[in-house]
């Protein structure tokens, strides 16, 4: 079992930026692909970011590529998600998810493929 729990959320105008912090605890966290998901309200919840357990091969959706960098600090079991330059379109609920089937190397971006999840952070981008 592992217990992740998000940070960082909050309002920021467009063009500003956050990170969101991910804090795992309950098992060894280099076990675990890691990815960022998100859900606007009516929407279903997409694939924003994930990263690899060694933190290599960090894969972005194409709508946050050169916007967003996720990466990893396995001494501190979390993961992180820098957000640059954001757009109102960005606005949702943001969640982190952990992945324990993936090889070393790789990542999936399929909401179910992960196997636990935090419970959300919310972040808005007013104009």
């Amino acid at each position: 079992q592992v217990q992740l729990v998000e940070s960082g959320g909050g309002l920021v105008q467009a063009g500003g930026s956050l990170r969101l912090s991910c804090a795992a605890s309950g098992r060894t966290f280099s076990n675990y692909a890691m990815g960022w998901f998100r859900q606007a309200p009516g929407k279903e919840r997409e694939f924003v970011a994930a990263i690899s357990r060694s933190g290599g091969n960090p894969y972005y959706t194409d709508s946050v590529k050169g916007r967003f960098t996720i990466y990893r600090d396995n001494a501190k079991n979390t993961v992180y998600l820098q957000m640059n330059s954001l757009k109102p379109e960005d606005t949702a609920v943001y969640y982190c998810a952990a992945d324990r089937r993936m090889p070393p190397a790789l990542i999936t971006t399929t909401p179910g493929n992960y196997d636990y999840w935090g419970q959300g952070t919310q972040v808005t981008v007013s104009l």
